[in-house]
């Protein structure tokens, strides 16, 4: 292995998510090992161009939108086409794009390794319907809910508000793509939900609709392949309503408690279950699993996964694996290490085939 390898840190995107990322970039370039890496900041402007000459950082900050190159299958920007392909690509992408396989992909073609999961568990880990549905063909416990499409719901509004109906109320309403609670709406009074639906599918055609409880949220990270480490719980002692974008990014009202105030065998009912909810998913690398605790019944939920969490000061994924005993800077090394394993593992499968035999050169279709 080179003594510097070079790492192309991937952030900013086009989803919603993209003033996060940058956050969450700039604090993972400010701690990787300099002996070891040579961080090559990637940025990708909102219009999709990938931001690679003089201080992408600074450039996406200031919404620039560069021209594409002239080569229609390079998302690099004009007068960067010979832009060096990195040792190793750090994705720091939140959101679609960058969360739901789509860059995985790309990479892949590449034949470059990359952190995080792969495209399966990205695709359906951003997808909070699909994810409950791999979680509940395991027997995991989710909160009840409804899942509609923009088609169904344009199609026939009076059934779907009364599926919805049957959870009670309150409801919350999701977008079932995005992240960092964007789009996510608390609705109070029956009345309120079609224009709350409405908001939601301006987001995503995938809405979730689910059951309001009163609970706790805790959260655990994960790091690792097949036998992760889990973190100690966390929990979100929040301020508003829910955990608003607002409060996470701006306001700061809400606050953590690591480790949550709980009893040691729901700490460790809470761990089991986030490494079965992580291997259901096809987890590798990171992901933050989130779980709510009912506050009358004592009943554990899993909530949402989210496999690339925030890495900023206040983010919890961090804060997590710390309070277990893997600092900040050692985090992002293994994180790298890991892709370098799952790179080697797979670049030594069998990928071709050959028959032998001439029959494909006048097969007619």
């Amino acid at each position: 292995m080179n003594e510097h390898l070079s790492v192309g840190l991937l952030f900013g995107g086009e989803s919603p998510e993209h003033e996060v990322s940058i956050v969450t970039a700039r604090a993972i370039a400010e701690h990787l090992d300099p002996i070891r890496f040579l961080v090559r900041p990637m940025g990708i402007a909102r219009n999709g161009v990938w931001v690679v000459t003089g201080d992408p950082f600074a450039r996406l900050a200031a919404g620039e939108l560069p021209e594409r190159s002239d080569h229609p299958f390079l998302p690099l920007e004009k007068g960067a086409e010979a832009t060096p392909l990195p040792d190793l690509f750090f994705n720091a992408l939140h959101g679609a794009g960058g969360e739901d396989g789509q860059i995985q992909g790309y990479l892949e073609l590449l034949h470059r390794p990359y952190t995080g999961a792969g495209l399966l568990a990205m695709a359906a880990g951003m997808d909070k319907w699909i994810t409950k549905r791999l979680w509940e063909s395991e027997g995991l416990p989710v909160v009840p809910y409804v899942g509609l499409t923009e088609e169904r719901w344009r199609r026939e509004q009076a059934v779907c508000l009364s599926e919805c109906a049957k959870l009670g109320l309150p409801l919350f309403v999701k977008p079932a793509n995005l992240g960092s609670s964007i789009g996510v709406e608390k609705v109070k009074r029956a009345e309120d939900l079609a224009a709350a639906l409405d908001r939601a599918f301006t987001f995503d055609r995938r809405v979730l609709v689910e059951q309001g409880l009163d609970i706790r949220e805790i959260e655990v990270a994960v790091l690792g392949g097949d036998e992760p480490l889990v973190s100690k719980p966390g929990e979100v002692i929040v301020a508003d309503e829910f955990y608003t974008f607002e409060d996470k990014y701006l306001h700061g009202k809400s606050r953590t408690e690591i480790p949550a105030n709980i009893p040691e065998e729901l700490a460790d009912l809470v761990r089991k279950l986030a490494a079965k909810a992580f291997a259901a998913s096809d987890g590798y690398g990171m992901a933050r699993v989130d779980f709510f605790l009912e506050r009358l019944s004592g009943r554990v939920f899993l909530n949402e996964l989210n496999f690339i969490p925030g890495f900023t000061s206040i983010s919890m994924y961090p804060k997590m694996m710390a309070a277990s005993g893997v600092p900040y800077a050692e985090l992002l090394t293994r994180l790298i290490d890991l892709a370098l394993a799952r790179h080697a593992q797979t670049t030594v499968k069998q990928k071709g085939f050959q028959s032998g035999s001439d029959w494909f050169r006048s097969a007619q279709g």
